[in-house]
C-alpha cells in the first residue's frame, strides 16, 4: 500500500471495529438472555412440611434456583435486606405471600416473582407481593444508579485521553494529580446529577461523592500510567476494561443471579460493580455491606497508583537523557519542533477518537 494517508487511516480503523466486535459480545452475551442461574431464595417455614415444599421447588427449578428454608418471615425480610436472596415465599392456605426488596434489583424481583406465581396459582390461591425495599419514585427501576455509573465512568476514561496524550510533556507526578482533581471533578458532576438535578439520592450525598472520586481515581491513574505503555491503544484498553467488562458485570440492570457465570464472577470484584453495589447500599439498605464495596473501589485505586508508579519507572530514563545521541544546535531545534509537533497532532487526533467512540 503506497499511500501513507490511506495506511494512517485504515490503522486508526482498527480500534473502532475492534469495539465492535467487544461491545456486540459483551452487551449482548451479558443482557440479551436474562435468566435466573442459581438464584437465591427462601421459603419460610419449620418443619419437614416446609422443607420437602423447599425441595420441590428447587426439584421443578434445577440451576435456575438455590432454595433454603428460613423458619421466620421475619429472618426472611433479614435476609432480603442484606441481599442474600432475591425473594422469601411464605406458604399460606389463604394466601402465600412473596416478598422482595426491588431496590436491590427490580429485575430480580420481576423474575423471582414470575416463578412463584405459577406455584401459588397450582394452590389455587392469589399471590401477595410485599415490597420491603423500595427505590424513590423519581427512579421506579432502581436502574438510575446504572446510568450515573456510566456517566461518571466515561468523564474519566475520556479524561484519559486529555490528561495522557495532550499532557505528554508533563512529569508523571503531575498528570496523576491531575487525574486525582480531574475525579474530584468527575465526582462533584456524579452527586449533582444524582442529587439535585435527578433526585436518585435524597441523602448521603457526600459519601455518595467521595465513592464516585474513589471510582474515578482508579479508572483515571490506571489510564494515565497505562497510557506510557500503550499510547493512542490506551483507548481500546480502556473500553475494554471499563465499558465492555465494567457496565455489562456492574449489576445496574441484571444482578449477577441473572447472568451467565463470566459476569457473575466479574461483579464480585470488578469496580463497576464496587460502585454501583456500594450507593445501593448507602441508599436503600441502611449501609449494609458497604465496606466491602468501598474496599473494592480502594483496591482498584490502589492498582491505579501501581501502575502510574511504574509508568513514572518506565519514563525516568528518557526524562533523565533526552539526547542520546549529541546532534548540531540547528538541527536540534528542527527536531525538536518537528517532535512536539508530531505529538501535539498525535495527541490531538488520540483526544478526538476517544470522545467519537
Amino acid at each position: 500500500m503506497k499511500s501513507p494517508a490511506l495506511r494512517h487511516v485504515l490503522a486508526h480503523l482498527i480500534t473502532p471495529l475492534l469495539m465492535c466486535i467487544g461491545m456486540g459480545l459483551a452487551y449482548m452475551g451479558a443482557f440479551v438472555t436474562p435468566e435466573p442461574h442459581h438464584m437465591p431464595v427462601a421459603v419460610v417455614g419449620a418443619g419437614p412440611e416446609a422443607k420437602v415444599f423447599a425441595q420441590t421447588v428447587k426439584d421443578s427449578a434445577g440451576d435456575k434456583l438455590d432454595v433454603r428454608t428460613v423458619s421466620t418471615r421475619a429472618a426472611a425480610v433479614d435476609l432480603l435486606e442484606k441481599r442474600q436472596v432475591t425473594g422469601a415465599y411464605v406458604p399460606s392456605a389463604h394466601q402465600p405471600e412473596l416478598i422482595v426488596a426491588s431496590a436491590a434489583s427490580d429485575m430480580g424481583a420481576t423474575a423471582v416473582e414470575k416463578v412463584f406465581t405459577p406455584v401459588a396459582a397450582h394452590q389455587g390461591k392469589p399471590l401477595k407481593v410485599t415490597d420491603v425495599a423500595r427505590p424513590v419514585p423519581d427512579d421506579p427501576t432502581g436502574q438510575g444508579l446504572f446510568f450515573l455509573l456510566i456517566a461518571v465512568s466515561i468523564g474519566s476514561y475520556a479524561s484519559v485521553a486529555a490528561i495522557g496524550a495532550a499532557g505528554a510533556a508533563l512529569a508523571v507526578r503531575v498528570r496523576a494529580l491531575l487525574a486525582v482533581g480531574t475525579a474530584a471533578v468527575v465526582g462533584g458532576i456524579g452527586a449533582l446529577l444524582a442529587g439535585p438535578v435527578f433526585h436518585l439520592a435524597h441523602h448521603d450525598l457526600g459519601t455518595l461523592w467521595a465513592m464516585a472520586w474513589l471510582y474515578s481515581a482508579g479508572i483515571l491513574l490506571i489510564g494515565v500510567g497505562l497510557h506510557t505503555f500503550l499510547k493512542r491503544w490506551t483507548t481500546l484498553a480502556m473500553m475494554v476494561l471499563f465499558v465492555m467488562l465494567n457496565f455489562t458485570s456492574s449489576g445496574g440492570l441484571f444482578r449477577p443471579e441473572l447472568q451467565n457465570g463470566f459476569f457473575g464472577t466479574l461483579h464480585a470484584f470488578w469496580n463497576g460493580a464496587g460502585f454501583v453495589e456500594g450507593v445501593r447500599s448507602l441508599l436503600y439498605f441502611g449501609d449494609d455491606g458497604i465496606a466491602r464495596d468501598v474496599w473494592t473501589l480502594v483496591a482498584w485505586l490502589a492498582v491505579g497508583i501501581a501502575v502510574t508508579g511504574l509508568a513514572a519507572l518506565r519514563e525516568r530514563p528518557a526524562r533523565r537523557n533526552p539526547e542520546a545521541v549529541p546532534a548540531a544546535p540547528g538541527a536540534r531545534a528542527t527536531e525538536a519542533t518537528e517532535a512536539a509537533q508530531a505529538a501535539e497532532a498525535e495527541a490531538e487526533e488520540e483526544t478526538e477518537e476517544t470522545v467519537a467512540v
